[in-house]
């Protein structure tokens, strides 16, 4: 008879993942760099958000960013159009970005001449939960039009998050969404803060703002 042994491929994944993550991390804080996990569904806002911050943020700080999808380089484009330096990372199959992943771009980076970086990460709620990539802060953007059930819906990524963005609020009565609902489900997951906000009309951008600013400075 053969012997069949067990093998804990996921467990020796994020094992493997965990080491990377925290040489990247010793790498940002070494050079002094704060790193922010922007997480969220496909057109949650996240790129818009960004942007925003990169145009606020700009004047005060060196920033870059590290643009995550199957094809990265139309996020990426839009980045570098607003003057900062944008590393596009394509994920092929892949779903999610993993510490490997920010390991080959922070390759491109000269970590000495930034203060922040942004990780916008794929598009989707569950995937990118698992994968620490050795960032100092983790973001969730949701969308109003995801529907006010998302969050229940998707806990972990809530559950370990320092951030919640609901965004889009300003068309949340033609969505039938609360997003009063989807900020008290957020912060039940364990989410210790909620941001509410439009891109679009431009509210909580200031309070966005304000947020990034202060974790920065720390």
């Amino acid at each position: 008879m053969h012997k069949v042994s067990d093998v804990k491929v996921e467990q020796d994944i994020l094992k493997i993942n965990k080491r990377i993550a925290s040489d990247n991390r010793a790498l940002f804080d070494e050079n002094g760099v704060t790193v922010f996990n922007v997480m969220g569904a496909i057109g949650s806002g996240k790129t818009c958000l960004i942007e925003k911050a990169i145009d606020m943020l700009k004047d005060e700080y060196s920033i870059a960013v590290m643009a995550g999808d199957v094809v990265a380089k139309y996020d990426s484009d839009r980045f570098t159009a607003h003057g900062i330096i944008s590393i596009p990372i394509s994920t092929g199959k892949e779903c999610h970005l993993d510490a490997h992943f920010i390991e080959h771009g922070i390759e491109e980076l000269d970590l000495s001449s930034i203060d922040v970086l942004f990780i916008e990460n794929v598009g989707n709620l569950i995937c990118p939960s698992d994968f620490d990539l050795g960032e100092h802060f983790k973001i969730v953007i949701v969308s109003v039009s995801e529907g006010d059930d998302i969050v229940m819906k998707h806990p972990v990524i809530f559950k370990n998050a320092d951030l919640t963005v609901v965004n889009k609020i300003d068309i949340s009565e033609y969505v039938g969404a609360s997003s009063e609902k989807m900020a008290e489900d957020s912060m039940r997951c364990g989410c210790p803060r909620v941001i509410m906000a439009s891109c679009k009309k431009g509210a909580g951008i200031d309070e966005w703002i304000q947020y990034l600013r202060d974790s920065i400075e720390g």
